[in-house]
């Protein structure tokens, strides 16, 4: 078994927050793959499904962001599964929007989620870094994050790639890292069209 996390806040009032793009992931993957309905369990909402034939948990910790280790820790233990086979979706400032990158391990850039799952658990899970862009100032960070994304970015980018995750996360969960984030990211931002060399004939 998989554990699948997407990372956010709990409750309306952070809904549609940049930071609560690894919930509406998870939620994207939960009605694209028919999974079983949401229901509380593990200190959060939780879904089982499968993937590509594989048998998935999926966790939205209803901890708030900076004690989603304790939820992911929970869920781990109760099914026994390696860190290693645990795919956390989160919010990345460090990507411009519409961007997304995969990643195995390393350092948590300031996460809270991040940084509470690794104190838990320790830092070898997958991470799928969904960009959000950054506001340009540091200290402008924390209320960037928990703002809503402009209507015009949720009903264009954000749908178009929460839809191509769901869509192509039966790679990932292949192994398939390189190919997952390509067809990602044509999703999102299909290729321009090709020019050609071709010149108007002359007339004789």
């Amino acid at each position: 078994m998989r554990l699948i996390v997407g990372l956010g806040n709990p409750g309306p009032h952070y809904a549609r927050n940049r930071h609560n793009v690894g919930f509406m992931a998870a939620d994207a993957i939960a009605r694209a793959h028919g999974f079983a309905p949401w229901r509380k369990k593990f200190a959060g909402e939780y879904a089982e499904g499968t993937i590509g034939g594989a048998r998935v948990a999926l966790l939205k910790p209803m901890t708030y962001m900076n004690e989603s280790g304790q939820s992911v820790a929970e869920a781990a233990r109760f099914f026994k599964i390696p860190v290693e086979d645990i795919v956390v979706l989160h919010d990345e400032i460090d990507l411009a929007p519409g961007k997304l990158r995969v990643k195995k391990g390393g350092g948590n850039a300031g996460h809270n989620g991040l940084d509470s799952i690794a104190d838990h658990l320790g830092p070898d899970f997958l991470r799928v870094r969904i960009g959000v862009g950054h506001p340009g100032d540091p200290e402008r960070v924390a209320d960037y994050v928990l703002a809503d994304f402009a209507k015009a970015e949720h009903d264009g980018w954000v749908e178009k790639m929460l839809a191509a995750i769901a869509d192509e996360f039966p790679r990932l969960l292949a192994g398939d890292d390189g190919g997952f984030m390509s067809r990602v990211a044509a999703a999102v931002q299909p290729p321009k069209p090709k020019k050609t060399d071709e010149t108007p004939a002359k007339d004789s």
